[in-house]
């Protein structure tokens, strides 16, 4: 698991991958950061990851944004966990899911 990577739920739909990473990069070196969005609509799906140099920026982080108010919703933060193989042997697009 890689522990330099969060996976953050219930974002308001104004935050952008910028914005995320800008929230973000006040714990440290923040190398990739992006919300998933709808791909028959572009819209937000309302989650996406922050990807820290170092794991414990990404604790940091995590203890200090999780349930933390953005936009006047409570966002959600945990550790990203790698997708699990789908019951039919395929794998989706992402490598990372919510922990929780």
């Amino acid at each position: 698991m890689d522990n330099n990577r969060l996976f953050v739920g219930n974002l308001p739909w104004s935050v952008t991958s910028q914005s995320l990473k800008d929230l973000f990069g006040e714990f440290g070196e923040v190398t990739d950061a992006v919300v998933i969005s709808d791909r028959a609509t572009g819209r937000s799906r309302g989650f996406g990851f922050v990807t820290f140099v170092k794991a414990e920026d990404a604790e940091k982080a995590k203890d200090a944004m999780n349930n933390k108010e953005v936009d006047q919703r409570a966002i959600v933060v945990s550790v990203a966990k790698k997708r699990e193989e789908r019951t039919d042997g395929m794998r989706s697009g992402r490598d990372f899911r919510h922990n929780g």
